[in-house]
């Protein structure tokens, strides 16, 4: 029988007038193969499969679900105007508008998946993120000291009474500013709820809550659950890990999942995953790039990213820019695994490949943090070039690297 060829959009709305055609025609196509007897319903119910749904029946209750909390936006969207909703960017802010939301939009833009994230009294902590990300992103200074200041005095607000929603995927972006969040509150607020989503049905490839149409922010708002003092504690003990200078606390909190926050142990495991690894000192991310690289031969940087994201993440976290950062250092450093050709396209454009040194090193016959140019972090694990780090193995298992 030919491969089914799924047809669901990125944004989460279904068309089920489409679904009933493309069960119709795979009717046709299950009838010209044995056993010759097959029905409406068993089409439906491959179509539902492929779609994320265990029955048809389920697929169409979703579908009439959203196309409620379209119709009913006030009924769906029921946030008071003082309800403050709370995310690591401003990706759904002007969809929460649309979908009839009322309240007021706050974000934490600090990118805590890079960088070094140490506990640090709260002035020399925004200091040290500040400089960070001004040399990461080639921003000013200034400007983002400015952002930050705003940002984290915002952040102090929450659960101070008034009503407040945090909207987070399962990723590390995500689940490291949720933990973050919790993480400063002293007591268990009031009026504090959790929106997590780890896929969404319908949805091929979910990527996060920002591809999501309107109509389907308004579907997920039921679904939140208040902040209790489970997630606090265990918020406060994976912040802790996160900013400690050995992974192990880290590793091993993330072995298992968590009742209170399902979804940080796979998170935080992913997330250890850019220590470098103990065969080619690269990140997992580093690696993949390369992997990508070679198998094209040369490939726009900006296409590396999309094959990347599309089809080999596990569990997609990056932004365009943030992947840039990270490939920078290993163009522009003194032992340079990729080149880069064509300086004066824009980044996304120009062409990259692999020297010999890069080949080397994705062969595991060359140690990356041996000759590498740049110190590398993972929340408050340091790899500085050249001297005894902390990597990774196969099994997620810290494992402390001396150099010769």
């Amino acid at each position: 029988m030919p491969a089914p060829v799924p047809s669901s959009p990125t944004d989460g709305r279904i068309n089920l007038e489409q679904q009933r055609k493309r069960a119709k025609e795979r009717l046709k196509q299950l009838r010209q193969h044995p056993p010759f007897d097959q029905t409406l319903a068993d089409a439906q119910w491959q179509i539902a499969k492929e779609l994320g749904f265990s029955s048809w029946p389920k697929l169409v209750a979703h579908v009439d679900a959203i196309d409620f909390a379209a119709r009913h936006p006030d009924f769906a969207a029921s946030d008071e105007p003082r309800t403050t909703h709370w995310r690591c960017g401003n990706d759904i802010a002007h969809s929460l508008q649309l979908a009839g939301f009322k309240g007021r939009f706050r974000m934490l833009a600090d990118p805590l998946c890079m960088g070094p994230v140490q506990q640090l009294p709260a002035a020399a902590y925004k200091r040290q993120r500040s400089r960070f990300v001004s040399q990461a992103f080639g921003l000013a200074l200034g400007e983002v000291s400015r952002r930050f200041d705003d940002e984290y005095r915002d952040l102090a607000e929450l659960g101070n009474g008034q009503p407040g929603v945090l909207w987070c995927e399962a990723d590390a972006y995500d689940q490291l500013f949720l933990i973050r969040a919790l993480a400063g509150l002293a007591l268990v607020p009031d009026r504090l709820e959790l929106i997590e989503v780890s896929q969404v049905p319908g949805v091929e490839r979910f990527i996060g809550i920002g591809q999501l149409a309107p109509d389907v922010l308004a579907w997920l708002w039921p679904q939140r659950r208040p902040v209790d003092a489970a997630m606090l504690q265990l918020a406060r003990q994976a912040w802790q890990a996160y900013c400690d200078a050995s992974p192990v606390p880290l590793a091993a909190l993330a072995k298992t999942d968590h009742p209170a926050l399902p979804l940080l142990g796979r998170a935080l495991r992913r997330q250890l995953q850019e220590l470098p690894g103990v065969r080619d000192g690269l990140s997992l991310t580093e690696r993949l790039a390369l992997q990508v690289t070679a198998e094209a031969g040369s490939l726009p940087l900006g296409k590396v990213f999309g094959v990347l994201m599309l089809r080999h993440e596990p569990l997609p976290y990056l932004g365009d820019l943030m992947f840039y950062a990270m490939m920078r250092p290993l163009i522009e450093g003194a032992n340079p695994l990729l080149i880069g050709q064509e300086p004066q396209l824009p980044w996304a454009q120009r062409p990259v490949r692999l020297t010999a040194l890069g080949e080397q090193v994705l062969a595991g016959l060359a140690y990356w943090p041996d000759l590498a140019s740049h110190e590398r972090w993972v929340g408050g694990v340091c790899t500085a070039p050249g001297a005894a780090h902390w990597a990774i193995d196969e099994q997620g298992v810290p494992v402390w690297q001396v150099r010769q």
